[in-house]
């Protein structure tokens, strides 16, 4: 690999009461469900079983950082928590659901549903241009401190549906075709050119975890 390269394991964080509710999260902090720390931890064994991480960084929201702990722990490693990775801010869209959006707040349902690029949610929300803006940021800030070696990051679906897009080339407005699974592993590449693919969407962890409930 190039020394001007960085490898990045991009990592939704587990499942929250609120993930299976569909009731949007933003920068409210959600705690991680019995399932979510059930996934972090096999994630953790996972990443333990593999190659050398030589940092990990993860959003200050509970639900990342508890997730990223337990994949530092088994790494025996530390956190370092950075806001930059936060969730999208959802302004009012936060603490309801899909089906109360819907209603409740009809014409910005409209734009959220089309992805208009400049559209900002009521009540102090990023628009998806703001939310890149800042995620681009926050990734080049991060990676540039560990060229030539790998690092893993741990956020939120908003902010992994930027960073496939940013290596992808695809438009804010593109539909998303591609899954975003709590505790899925993400392979990127990082250059100061910016970020290309390597591979998206590993779960070979949580079979293992569907194999557990099975026999618990």
């Amino acid at each position: 690999m190039s020394m001007n390269t960085t490898r990045i394991l991009a990592i939704r964080h587990g499942e929250t009461a609120w993930n299976v509710d569909t009731r949007i999260q933003g920068h409210l902090d959600i705690p991680l469900n019995t399932q979510g720390l059930r996934q972090a931890a096999h994630l953790a064994q996972a990443l333990a079983e593999g190659d050398a991480v030589d940092a990990v960084y993860a959003s200050d929201l509970s639900r990342a950082h508890a997730t990223a702990s337990a994949i530092a722990q088994a790494l025996q490693q530390s956190v370092t928590a950075h806001p930059g990775l936060r969730e999208r801010h959802f302004g009012e869209f936060q603490g309801r659901t899909f089906a109360e959006i819907e209603v409740e707040l009809p014409e910005h349902a409209w734009h959220w549903r089309k992805r208009t690029p400049d559209w900002v949610p009521p009540g102090g929300g990023e628009s998806l241009e703001m939310l890149r803006e800042r995620i681009l940021k926050t990734v080049d800030e991060l990676a540039a401190r560990h060229t030539g070696q790998q690092i893993v990051l741990v956020a939120h679906g908003g902010v992994l549906d930027i960073l496939y897009r940013a290596a992808t080339r695809l438009e804010l407005q593109a539909p998303r075709t591609w899954q975003l699974t709590n505790t899925a592993v993400n392979r990127l590449l990082w250059s100061p050119q910016g970020l290309s693919m390597v591979g998206w969407g590993d779960t070979s962890h949580l079979d293992l975890l569907g194999k557990d409930e099975t026999t618990a």
